[in-house]
């Protein structure tokens, strides 16, 4: 059974950054693309970032192109999200997803895609 744990949410201002990391145990990390998505309070779960397999494809919804990054460490079985430039509508919650694909990034944008999901990780930024 493939788990994933995320980790390095908290609170800060805007315009601070913070990275958050996913660990994935339980499976050949390397078969699975990798998302992060992100969930607001009275809003629908939406795409952040995708990566594929070997971290050569990645894609990034508008809302946070230019300030986050997607990457990963197969070595490690870890994906992590740089986030810069963090705005008050970046609070949410964000999970880390495995999708067992060789899909490109561009395709893992729907949350259906991914067939296993960590339990999320609190990301609060203040005005």
């Amino acid at each position: 059974q493939v788990q994933l744990v995320e980790s390095g949410g908290g609170l800060v201002q805007a315009g601070d950054s913070l990275r958050l990391s996913c660990a994935v145990s339980g499976g050949t990390f390397s078969q699975y693309a990798m998302g992060w998505f992100r969930q607001a309070p009275g809003k629908e779960r939406e795409f952040v970032a995708a990566i594929g397999r070997t971290g050569s494809s990645t894609y990034y919804s508008d809302s946070v192109k230019g300030r986050f990054t997607i990457s990963r460490d197969n070595a490690k079985n870890m994906v992590y999200l740089q986030m810069n430039s963090l705005k008050p509508e970046d609070t949410a919650v964000y999970y880390c997803a495995a999708a067992e694909t060789n899909l490109a990034a561009r395709l893992l944008t729907t949350a259906a895609r991914y067939g296993y999901w960590g339990q999320g990780t609190q990301v609060t930024v203040s005005s």
